[in-house]
């Protein structure tokens, strides 16, 4: 049996369990345990239909079978579950107070929590690979949707229990060297000592360069000599290119610090120059790559987009591509750090360079015998302006990291110096940046990641509606109740008494499904479920504090509600931190 506090998986391996031991029914069947309608029950197995219709029986009948089946098993009546059939052949189950007591009881702290959802990706060594800026140019605002996703994912596997790798993979070999090398040379370029202004600086200089190689090609001629020059080695040109990349980390590390992200490795496409002669000789050898017109391409015939779209991963001039070191990080991941599963957070534009990657790699790992990893590509839409396109400065410019979450951070401080004004300046600021920050992030996690999301600074301030500082209020809310009361949330970690009012138990079956939550955000990497479980809860946690009063009540009850809170609190904080928020304790 699985954790109890995953008790749709426990439920689901009950009744195939079950159903093993009745005659006819497959090994393989799923029973499809969803949560219920709230009107009817708390979980729902559906799969009887769909057996019912392959084997041409009387579905009700046949979940009457299986019914009886559960209710002699043994322990059942221990089981704290209400069993009935329902529809044409659906069984519901409604958890009983000492059931859901039971649950909240063993769900105390952050440790039985993560302990609860461990089996979800336990023994699984997880890359995921995101953000990864080309250097040489400041982080714009469309490298906020792969740094946010990218890092609440890892959090949310490892919170599963994966040993999950943090990868920076920067775009830091490209074409965009040659043409800063030759303007370095022309204009005897000075590094300013402030990396985020040297790499401001850079940038400019990498347009200069770029605009004047468009109007004389003998000036991008030169710009092709310098990135000669450099791939061959010459210590001059490397040295510059090392700099170079020193002032991006330097640069984009700070804005990391102030998003709360960190990365276990960052290794660029520079890492891996030494290592495609590597990928060209198997692909060729194993007949998955074949010349074409003097390059290395893979051909995937048997996709209809594909057909005459090849991957071209060595160019006619003898030069690598993206594909390339993409291919010689899979062979290093799987080979040299164990990685069995990949997740690649970008936009959407490059699904096609993703699914032809990762066909590459199965017919490849297959013609060599390896075992094939896991490959996932967590693909995003676009960030809108309030005009319907793509979002940029007044100047019709990308807006920049930096300028965002300042603009963020500053806006968030006005709303906290009219809420309130008293509070020490410092305190402030930290209010300030946590909500700041925190609604940027959450504004982005909030839509399926799949879709364009439009950003507006008034709805994502808001304390109204599903919005970061309404979250982050409700946290400190329930801190504040504390206070009150004189107690610690650590107070509550003993068992929880069985809720008595229907506020009290819908607030506790709302809280049994914050596992399956994270099951439904890991089965195809989409963060947009956990956002709209913690406020459903925050709501559920609202109506059940205006009808029934926590405090001042017989201590029977002050402890029972108490606790409840004290849950709740504590799930609202493991998710919020799951998404990279910071919480607050005071707003």
């Amino acid at each position: 049996m699985r954790p109890p506090l995953d008790l749709l998986t426990a439920l689901t391996e009950l009744l195939r369990g079950t159903a093993a031991r009745l005659s006819g029914w497959p090994d393989d069947w799923d029973p499809l345990v969803r949560p219920a309608d709230p009107r009817f029950g708390d979980l729902q197995a559906n799969g009887v239909l769909a057996l019912a219709k392959q084997r041409r029986e009387n579905p009700r009948e046949l979940a009457g079978q299986l019914a009886e089946a559960l209710r002699s098993s043994p322990g059942w009546a221990d089981r704290g579950l209400q069993l009935e059939v329902s529809g044409p052949g659906f069984l519901t189950f409604r958890l009983q107070p000492e059931a859901l007591a039971a649950w909240l009881t063993t769900c105390r702290d952050r440790e039985s929590l993560a302990a609860g959802l461990r089996h979800l990706r336990q023994g699984r060594r997880v890359l995921v690979d995101y953000s990864s800026p080309n250097t040489a140019k400041e982080m714009h605002v469309g490298h906020i949707r792969s740094t946010v996703l990218g890092e609440a994912l890892a959090r949310i596997l490892s919170l599963a229990g994966a040993e999950v790798l943090r990868d920076n993979h920067l775009g830091d070999w490209g074409t965009q060297f040659g043409l800063l090398l030759a303007g370095i040379r022309r204009e005897g370029f000075r590094f300013h000592p402030d990396p985020a202004v040297a790499l401001r600086e850079l940038e400019d200089l990498y347009r200069r360069t770029n605009q004047a190689a468009e109007n004389h090609p003998s000036q991008k001629e030169e710009a092709r000599r310098e990135l000669v020059l450099l791939q061959e080695g010459d210590e001059e040109r490397y040295r510059l290119w090392e700099e170079i990349n020193r002032i991006s980390r330097a640069a984009y590390e700070a804005l990391y610090e102030r998003l709360g992200v960190h990365f276990d490795l960052t290794l660029g496409e520079s890492f891996y120059r030494d290592q495609v002669a590597r990928i060209y000789e198997e692909l060729a050898a194993c007949d998955v790559a074949e010349d074409s017109e003097g390059a290395l391409v893979v051909f995937h015939r048997e996709h209809p987009r594909f057909a005459e779209q090849p991957l071209l991963i060595r160019k006619s001039d003898g030069a690598s591509n993206y594909a390339t070191t993409d291919l010689a990080a899979v062979l290093y991941r799987t080979e040299e750090l164990g990685v069995e599963e990949m997740v690649y957070v970008t936009d959407g534009r490059q699904q096609d360079h993703f699914e032809q990657l990762f066909l590459t790699v199965r017919k490849w790992y297959r013609a060599t015998g390896r075992a094939q990893p896991f490959l996932h590509h967590v693909w995003f839409g676009t960030i809108l302006g309030e005009d319907g396109k793509a979002i940029r400065t007044r100047s019709g410019e990308s807006l920049k990291l930096k300028e965002l979450l300042d603009e963020a951070e500053s806006r968030a401080r006005a709303v906290v110096e009219e809420k309130n004004p008293a509070l020490p300046s410092d305190e402030k600021e930290r209010i300030a940046r946590a909500v700041g920050v925190g609604a940027v992030r959450y504004a982005d996690l909030l839509p399926n990641r799949t879709h364009d999301y439009t950003f507006a600074w008034d709805r994502m301030l808001s304390f109204e509606g599903n919005t970061a500082p309404y979250l982050l209020y409700a946290v400190a809310r329930l801190h504040a109740l504390f206070r009150k009361a004189g107690r610690s949330p650590a107070d509550f970690g003993g068992p929880v008494a069985p809720p008595e009012t229907e506020a009290e138990a819908t607030l506790a079956r709302k809280m049994i499904l914050f596992p399956h939550t994270i099951a439904q955000v890991l089965q195809d990497l989409r963060p947009h479920f956990l956002c709209t479980y913690l406020y459903e809860l925050a709501e559920t946690f609202s109506t059940f504090y205006n009808h029934d009063r926590v405090l001042g009540g017989p201590p029977g009850e002050e402890e029972r509600r108490l606790a409840l809170c004290a849950r709740t609190l504590l799930l609202l904080e493991t998710g919020l931190h799951a998404l990279g928020l910071e919480t607050l304790e005071r707003m």
